[in-house]
């Protein structure tokens, strides 16, 4: 059994969170301000606990970037002492917004958020993934006619299987995991994310992922 630490409680966060407990593994769930770690919403699951990003950070054994891709890099910089030593685990896509909110251009062009970050942060190993896919799908693969792919960035052999490990503890088939290779392989997944508000704009707010067939 992992503790993880999910850095964001938005849909992306609390989605992971549950899935991920429901799995079997320890979840704190940061949220950016500070309150008592053993405090959750009424309802909530009783495995998982909240705290703020710092406690998170350095209580976990893997952390998961779930905070909004424009602004990760200062947040997430200002945590370097907690993710020493981590797998950081990024899921965001750090973008500017176009006119009606969905994403318009790459915040980083000619680079990525998981290469800044582990520019940035030296001593933890960043694992990109699960960024090609709209959230419901990260948790459950199975929901789409197509099986879909999870790509993989990273620069470290060792922490990219502990992330294949939870992958396959979210439902994710083997076949379906592709290890592109290291960290700079991230700009070619987060470039993806432009498909996605055209097809958004066309279909509306369906489950689908930008996949390999093969």
């Amino acid at each position: 059994m992992t503790t993880i630490g999910i850095l964001g409680a938005g849909r992306v966060g609390t989605n992971l969170a549950h899935a991920l407990a429901a799995a079997g593994h320890q979840v704190v769930l940061g949220r950016r301000r500070n309150g008592d770690e053993t405090s959750r919403p009424p309802g909530e699951v009783t495995s998982i606990r909240y705290a703020d990003h710092a406690t998170t950070a350095r209580t976990a054994d893997v952390v998961i970037n779930a905070t909004p891709g424009d602004s990760t890099l200062e947040r997430l910089t200002a945590l370097r002492a907690e993710l020493a030593g981590k797998v950081l685990i990024d899921v965001s896509n750090a973008t500017r917004d176009a006119a009606d909110g969905l994403p318009g251009d790459l915040c980083y062009p000619g680079s990525s958020l998981a290469e800044q970050l582990q520019t940035a942060l030296p001593d933890t190993h960043v694992v990109k993934t699960l960024n090609t896919m709209l959230f419901m799908v990260m948790t459950a693969p199975r929901m789409l006619a197509t099986p879909p792919t999870a790509y993989l960035s990273g620069n470290d052999e060792q922490a990219k299987k502990t992330v294949t490990g939870l992958l396959g503890d979210l439902g994710w088939e083997p076949a379906w995991i592709e290890d592109l290779g290291g960290i700079t392989t991230a700009r070619a997944t987060e470039a993806m994310i432009l498909v996605v508000p055209h097809i958004l704009r066309r279909n509306g707010f369906t489950s689908f992922a930008v996949s390999l067939a093969r």
